[in-house]
């Protein structure tokens, strides 16, 4: 009888274990999530631009638009990486043709002159695109001021 009881014992201790340790895999993922939280702010920089105030409703848009930035010194940047303004005409062009429906802002910094940002706008609408935008901040409201009608 003893031998038949170390035999089972034997038996149940040389078995594999199936189950899943799903502890390291959650600390893992927690990690990872942490990480993420804490960079995905970081990667939304873009082209430091001090946007003009206007009181215009915000634009909805399912599709990612075209950025151009225009920095205080006249630079333009397509999106984040700046573009000389004689080689920004035949990428935009290029752009135009890949995606002629594609919407187009333009965000220029409150210092610059109005004829430059024009300047900018017009090649926009020279390489083809139809739906250009201006970008502007809303105004922060202030208690006790009065609105216009």
């Amino acid at each position: 009888m003893a031998t038949r009881l170390r035999r089972r014992w034997h038996r149940r201790s040389t078995r594999m274990v199936s189950d899943i340790n799903v502890a390291p895999f959650v600390d893992v993922m927690l990690v990872l999530v942490v990480i993420f939280m804490l960079t995905a702010p970081l990667l939304t920089v873009g082209v430091p631009v001090d946007l003009p105030q206007a009181s215009a409703s915000p634009i909805r848009e399912e599709t990612e638009p075209l950025v151009l930035s225009i920095d205080r010194d006249s630079r333009i940047f397509l999106m984040d990486s700046e573009v000389e303004q004689a080689s920004l005409a035949a990428r935009l062009a290029a752009m135009a043709r890949a995606n002629p429906a594609l919407r187009v802002f333009v965000r220029g910094d409150r210092t610059i002159s109005y004829g430059r940002i024009m300047e900018v706008m017009g090649m926009v609408s020279e390489s083809g695109f139809t739906k250009v935008a201006l970008i502007a901040e809303v105004p922060v409201a202030t208690p006790g001021a009065s609105r216009r009608p």
